[in-house]
């Protein structure tokens, strides 16, 4: 006896009467059940042969829930379990709430009859539990059920992108595509060894985590690399795109002028200053790098190696064309940093044909800001402009 199993029994006392349900609804909800349960199959194959010794097809609160078959007859309705494994098993079902003993004076299970033949006293097994809790079987049984379907969910994910990662790394080790290919390898032959080893929803979830991150990465290492033809046909259009890009602006903002538009945007509704507006997606810094290899001068130690050291660089050319702080502020808020750094590099390689970069600056953040200016064009007509040279100096 624990104080789980009183528990259990009082709850089961107070019962509503009148409540019923189908007896083998409630199994097939226990059997649904069994992992949160704690019951193996054996454990169910004897709460069947106990329900086929109730001869109602439904548990009726007001009737007998009594049920008192012998070790010999419940062991040949349990397939011929042995007398040992079948004691075991009572016991699970009967710590796991789904069943209570009832006992007799001498311990022995036996029904008592009335005159009209009918039951007035049973010793054996309960079933009243399985009706108390006919709800909350129901419930972890839909619990199960939906932890399954979650875990295919996450199965099938995993398997799409692990698909998609084995083809992209085939076809850029098998076309020479630039890139540490081997190590991408293996880290993808790492996280086909953490799938076979994931027994448990977190563990799945973790091996999507590290298959999106690698796909992703192996993403922006390829897209450098396969976009310049999309772009090819459209070169008139870009140079058009650049030449109407109003780089003859001949002033920059004045520190009035600077003071009037701080003081309009204060008027405006708190809610709108404060609205988080969407950046764009910074391009991969490999393509940035060969569109504007001029920055380069201006990076740490005369070279450029991440996404930190460009933002230092454009810093330094920020200072070097006269581009004020709040220019290049405005720029970081409506482009995100990385691509006010980007537009920069870009400024400072058509710095010969920009007569006001820190206008010019501001005017292409007023226009991100309206959703009006991409950097993709700029990139791809420098890089046009800039490739033959990089062909030269490799």
């Amino acid at each position: 006896m624990t104080l789980a199993l009183v528990k259990g029994q009082l709850e089961t006392a107070a019962m509503p009467s009148g409540k019923s349900a189908d007896k083998w609804k409630i199994f097939r909800d226990a059997c649904d059940a069994r992992t949160l349960l704690g019951l193996k199959d054996r454990a169910l194959a004897v709460l069947n042969a106990l329900l086929t010794f109730h001869p109602d097809t439904r548990l009726e609160a007001d009737g007998n829930l009594v049920v008192f078959p012998s070790n010999m007859q419940l062991s040949a309705r349990a397939n011929g379990i042995a007398g040992t494994t079948l004691r075991e098993n009572l016991a699970h079902l009967v710590k796991a709430g789904l069943i209570h003993r009832k006992d007799s004076p001498n311990g022995k299970r036996y029904a008592r009859k009335g005159a009209d033949g009918g039951i007035n006293d049973a010793y054996g097994f309960s079933l009243a539990p399985l009706l108390a809790r006919a709800e909350e079987l129901a419930q972890l049984a839909q619990q199960v059920a939906a932890e399954r379907l979650r875990v295919r969910i996450l199965k099938e994910k995993i398997t799409i992108l692990r698909r998609d990662l084995r083809k992209l790394i085939s076809a850029a080790m098998e076309e020479g595509a630039d890139g540490e290919w081997m190590t991408v390898e293996a880290h993808y032959i790492a996280a086909v060894g953490a799938l076979a080893r994931a027994k448990t929803t977190e563990n799945l979830e973790s091996v999507l985590d590290t298959f999106a991150l690698l796909h992703a990465e192996v993403v922006n290492l390829l897209e450098s690399q396969v976009i310049f033809p999309k772009y090819d046909t459209n070169d008139d259009e870009i140079r058009q795109h650049i030449q109407n890009s109003n780089t003859q602006s001949t002033h920059e903002l004045e520190p009035c002028f600077e003071m009037q538009e701080e003081a309009r945007a204060g008027d405006q509704p708190s809610a709108l200053r404060g609205a988080e507006r969407q950046q764009p997606k910074a391009f991969p810094l490999g393509m940035v790098l060969r569109a504007c290899p001029d920055i380069h001068d201006y990076g740490p130690e005369g070279r450029i190696s991440n996404w930190r050291d460009l933002m230092t660089a454009a810093i330094v050319v920020r200072s070097t064309l006269g581009i004020s702080p709040s220019a290049y502020q405005q720029a970081c808020e409506a482009m995100g940093a990385e691509n006010a750094a980007t537009a920069v590099a870009c400024i400072l390689e058509r710095a010969g044909h920009i007569q006001s970069p820190g206008g010019y600056l501001r005017d292409l953040s007023r226009r991100a800001e309206r959703g009006e200016f991409s950097l993709g064009p700029m990139l791809m007509a420098l890089l046009r402009t800039n490739a033959p040279a990089e062909r030269k100096i490799c």
